[in-house]
């Protein structure tokens, strides 16, 4: 039998009853082994096989166990909860931001959002459109935007936040599937675009962006609490539970005056109008202690509709934005020259009665002409500061040297920053003094080679106001949190000058308003000193041949001060555009209007009866011309009148305005009026004496002077 023939004998064995055992009965004749053996042999090889498969199976399932209970169980606990749910952070309404008197500047009121669970959207696009219908405005973009969002597998996606109630109501009315809204806290602004520069603004999740809002994000935000929203099988949401509670941020309480930070404003956006002005800045200080009563700019914007109208209107420009006060610099100009007054003064290089020769009227550096805009032969130093003489400022700084007025620069605080309450506050630019050739001392001892900010300025003139100390500004009074008061104390008072020299330089800025360049900066019944301050605009790496900055700085009552008030006007483009033209009148109604909020009592008595000129009528030799001043004052039964203002008049206009109060007019110089005396406003009888100085007003082309 062949072996082949043998095999197939064994596997019918094999089939038959009993198989296997026959099978190894028909191999063992030829084979001659032992079947018992045999089997046992492949059976141990078998069950080792086996067992050794089954023992790796469970190690590799315990190994895989092991990894995924340990290594992978916060990824995959996440990926159950955000099937199972999702957890929400709600925000509590930022703490409120108020005046010096409590008075809210910036709270919070309800608002709506509309979100939408997209697994419970069954046709994206449809629920899009029925949206767009009820949302203002849906153009095509959000549209798309909308479509893609509904189709995500995120587990929510807001469709719009802070939506009006007419639309909230109109979405409500479609009852559209997976679409849910919520109430959340809003930023609300009560007084619409007061304070904007201070107050800044929010963004879309309510976190600051600008302004207080920005710098004071961290406290006024408060702690966002956390919800969950539970979702079954199906990703259907069946609950919502809040976890932690939201935290109520703290309330800023501020330095502004909101009355006063009202009058500034209203005052700066009329003056900005009626001058054509590119912007503006007008500060108000706490002689005594720093404090920013106010501070505003033009033009401005409004922080409640910034947000809320951002799908309607295009934002803000960032030229509204801008805090004009600490973020612009400009050349100071003639007010600068108190700082070289008072250098001059505490190094006893000049005393106020010292003649100072002017002639020729001008001062020349090579190519470099500096011109008085008014010519005299010579001026005590109290009158250069006064008539703000260009030539006598020089000569009394060429005395200082580069290194002392370097040195009062400093400590008058330019070229450092003030406020450290707001962000993106300017240095302003002062160069190195120890790199100053003669020609750099003299313009920045006149203050046309430095650039400052406007708080920079109003801080240096603060220094005279308080006695010769420097006391930093500051907006931020204390911050109040579960019923505690944190009091941010004022800064602490630096010496600058002596208070004989403060007081010295407060009389030369009260003869600037009684009888110099800011006669029109007077106010009827209170002592006032102040400053001009005329310069050309910087534009790029040069300045402006055809733009000035305009200001008036002084504080008031000038003897015993409440307010220090800064004005400054960007580019006027009317007919006047000097300091003293166009910045004075606006300090004269600010000061009339915050000393009457404050209730300051005059210091200067007017006589005892007042009557006041009929609308439309005259009295009897009282002009009736507008440049008049219209009022008439009654004592010992004579009418007594008040001094118009006759500046930038002819000798022939100005006579014909002062014909009707029948005084003597004394006329010295040619030109235009540039000085007077009375100043306007002075109570004039019949008779009396007028003196008028009058000089030729210099065109840019012809000279490089500024007048104050």
């Amino acid at each position: 039998m062949s072996e082949r023939t043998k095999r197939k004998s064994r596997r019918r064995a094999a089939r038959a009853p009993g198989g296997l055992f026959a099978y190894f009965e028909a191999a063992e004749a030829p084979l001659g082994e032992a079947p018992a053996a045999q089997w046992r042999q492949m059976m141990r090889r078998r069950v080792f096989f086996v067992a050794v498969g089954l023992a790796l199976w469970t190690v590799g399932v315990g190994a895989r166990l092991f990894y995924l209970q340990s290594e992978q169980h916060g990824a995959y606990t996440a990926r159950a909860r955000k099937q199972q749910g999702a957890t929400i952070k709600t925000w509590p309404p930022r703490g409120q931001i108020v005046d010096r008197d409590g008075h809210i500047l910036a709270g919070h009121r309800d608002s709506h959002s509309i979100f939408a669970f997209p697994s419970e959207i069954n046709d994206p696009e449809r629920t899009a459109r029925k949206l767009c219908e009820a949302l203002d405005p849906c153009d095509e973009v959000f549209y798309g935007q909308l479509v893609n969002r509904l189709s995500s597998d995120r587990s929510f996606v807001y469709v719009r936040r802070r939506v009006s109630d007419d639309e909230l109501a109109r979405v409500e009315a479609f009852g559209l599937a997976g679409v849910r809204f919520e109430k959340v806290p809003d930023r609300w602004y009560p007084n619409g675009k007061l304070g904007a520069h201070l107050l800044g603004h929010v963004g879309i999740d309510n976190q600051g962006l600008a302004g207080l809002e920005f710098a004071y994000n961290s406290e006024v935000q408060g702690r966002p609490g956390q919800k969950i929203i539970s979702r079954d099988a199906k990703g259907r949401v069946f609950e919502t539970r809040l976890v932690e509670s939201p935290t109520l941020g703290a309330t800023l309480e501020l330095t502004i005056d909101k009355f006063l930070q009202h009058i500034a404003e209203r005052e700066l956006h009329a003056a900005v109008e009626m001058h054509k002005a590119d912007g503006g800045t007008v500060i108000i200080l706490d002689p005594s202690s720093g404090e920013v009563l106010a501070l505003a700019n033009e033009p401005t914007f409004n922080p409640d509709s910034f947000l809320r109208d951002r799908f309607r209107v295009s934002p803000p420009d960032e030229e509204n934005r801008l805090n004009r006060a600490i973020q612009n610099v400009y050349e100071p100009g003639s007010t600068f020259k108190i700082v070289t007054a008072a250098a001059a003064l505490e190094k006893g290089v000049v005393r106020p009665d010292e003649m100072i020769d002017l002639r020729p009227c001008y001062i020349q550096f090579g190519e470099w002409r500096i011109d008085d805009a008014s010519c005299h032969d010579t001026l005590s130093f109290a009158d250069v500061i006064a008539k703000s003489s260009n030539v006598g400022t020089i000569k009394v700084a060429q005395k200082v040297g580069w290194e002392t007025l370097g040195e009062y620069i400093e400590r008058f605080g330019f070229g450092q920053k003030l406020l450290p309450d707001l962000t993106g506050e300017s240095p302003g630019i002062v160069n190195d003094p120890s790199t100053w050739k003669d020609v750099d001392l003299a313009t920045a001892a006149i203050g046309t080679s430095i650039a400052v900010t406007a708080l920079q300025m109003a801080a240096a003139t603060n220094v005279i106001a308080n006695g010769g100390e420097f006391i930093a500004p500051r907006v931020v009074r204390a911050l109040r949190h579960d019923g505690e008061r944190d009091e941010r104390p004022p800064h602490r008072p630096r010496r600058v000058v002596t208070r004989k020299t403060a007081e010295t330089i407060r009389d030369f800025m009260e003869a600037a308003v009684r009888q110099g360049t800011g006669v029109r900066g007077d106010i009827l019944g209170h002592s006032v000193a102040g400053k001009t301050g005329t310069a050309r605009k910087l534009v790029g790496d040069g300045h402006s041949t055809s733009e000035y900055n305009a200001s008036f700085v002084g504080f008031v009552p000038s003897r015993d001060p409440v307010f220090t008030i800064l004005v400054l006007l960007d580019a006027p483009h009317g007919e006047e555009y000097y300091g003293g033209e166009v910045a004075a009148p606006i300090f004269r109604r600010i000061a009339e209007s915050a000393l009457r909020h404050r209730g300051v009592a005059p210091s200067n008595r007017p006589p005892s009866s007042f009557l006041a000129r009929p609308i439309g009528g005259s009295f009897p030799g009282v002009s009736s011309s507008p440049r008049a001043l219209s009022a008439t004052f009654v004592t010992d039964d004579r009418a007594v009148q008040r001094m118009p203002d006759l500046f930038g008049l002819s000798a022939r206009q100005a006579r014909r305005e002062l014909a009707p109060l029948e005084v003597a007019v004394s006329v010295q110089g040619n030109g235009v009026v540039f000085s007077q005396w009375p100043k306007p406003g002075v109570f004039v009888e019949p008779g009396m004496s007028v003196e008028l100085n009058l000089a030729r007003r210099l065109t840019t082309a012809e000279s490089n002077g500024l007048r104050p």
